[in-house]
């Protein structure tokens, strides 16, 4: 289980609760100070950690430009953490193996080991990678988390999922690997382009629809102070959707029972639209998810589990923050091609996480290949 609590106006916590790997996320505005202190407390509440003197942060060329790394590097300096710096290049070309081994050769050079952390600052390339390398590098080292994107926030940073891509499938080298703590602070996202910003915003959305439909009401009611940047609303909706995130990994942390699957609602076809676009083509990740989600919603409602108003207000919402509910031009045999090589997939049959109603899912394969076609050829 994991609960927020509200320090004051400033500082939201979730406690993500998994036994000797449970770990706490600090979502704040204006607190740079107290990173230090946090971060030590968090390693100091571990084995490995408690013996922490020195860290490899990873970040990339674009954080490395905007002159903040340094604040974070002084506030591990002040409570006696040494750290090194490893800049990669941004997008998702460096969340490879090669970029691993990078890292893998900047911790050996500094005789990194099991109580050396691995700091990732920056968006979910970053997190992914470096929590790849923390979770490979002397059989696992301590890792801090401290997501700059609001996708990264609110997703990519909870849960313990690290990895790299191979040439031929997204994600499908990585491990689990929880970290001692997550540190975000919504002033990052001052400067986060407008479309990164509505690509995260894809995320939260998914999280009232599969989860909350209170928090799916609120969001509606929300739409502008959440795109004006207001600092508590973005506090709120990023805490709330760690929450929840936090709420399915606690009891389905390795994806064994199968409740974690409905974390992929949108992204089943979110995922076929990336492979057949092109991770480097004109949809991004949240976009793709998007899009995903509206299709999939009318495919409940193909399959009468829906009224089409549910659909209307899912899209309605994702509308007006600016994002995409259709694609064009894509060739739906390539799509399901794709969709055939989902890891929720069995026994060859596509499955889905499909609306019940706006705040409950269900994952099924009860869609034939008849129903998925008819919905990609939709204009």
């Amino acid at each position: 289980m994991a609960m927020a609590e509200i320090d004051d106006q400033s500082n939201l916590c979730v406690a993500v609760e998994l036994g000797p790997r449970s770990y706490v996320i600090r979502v704040v505005s204006g607190r740079s100070g107290e990173f230090g202190p946090f971060v030590h407390e968090a390693l100091g509440a571990t084995w490995a950690g408690r013996s922490c003197r020195s860290a490899l942060i990873v970040t990339d060329e674009h954080l490395d430009a905007l002159g903040i790394i340094e604040s974070y590097r002084d506030g591990l300096a002040k409570v006696g953490i040494e750290s090194d710096l490893a800049v990669i290049p941004p997008g998702e070309a460096s969340k490879s193996f090669a970029m691993a081994l990078k890292l893998y050769d900047r911790l050996v050079e500094r005789k990194a080991d099991r109580h050396t952390a691995v700091v990732a600052i920056g968006g979910g390339v970053i997190g992914d990678l470096a929590g790849f390398a923390a979770a490979t590098y002397a059989r696992g080292v301590p890792l801090v988390m401290v997501p700059t994107t609001l996708l990264a926030q609110v997703d990519s940073s909870v849960g313990g999922k690290v990895g790299v891509n191979h040439p031929g499938a997204k994600n499908i080298i990585g491990a689990f690997h929880q970290p001692a703590c997550v540190w975000i602070e919504t002033d990052a996202l001052r400067t986060l382009p407008d479309r990164e910003l509505k690509c995260g915003l894809a995320e939260v959305v998914k999280y009232g629809v599969i989860l909350d439909r209170n928090f799916f009401q609120e969001l509606e009611d929300s739409v502008a102070p959440i795109l004006n940047r207001d600092p508590r609303a973005l506090r709120r909706i990023v805490a709330r959707s760690c929450e929840l995130k936090a709420e399915v990994v606690s009891k389905d942390e390795r994806e064994e029972t199968g409740l974690r699957a409905v974390l992929n609602f949108g992204h089943t076809i979110g995922h076929a639209i990336e492979a057949v676009a092109g991770y480097d083509g004109p949809y991004q990740h949240g976009e793709a998810v998007a899009i995903g989600m509206v299709v999939e919603a009318r495919l409940a409602a193909r399959l009468g589990w829906i009224g089409p108003e549910v659909v209307d207000r899912i899209a309605g919402l994702l509308n007006r923050f600016g994002l995409p509910t259709s694609a064009e031009g894509l060739n739906p045999d390539r799509l399901i091609e794709a969709m055939g090589r989902d890891k929720k997939n069995r026994g060859g049959r596509i499955r889905f996480v499909l609306p019940r109603s706006i705040g409950r899912v269900e994952l099924t394969d009860a869609a034939g290949g008849e129903d998925i076609r008819a919905l990609l050829v939709r204009p």
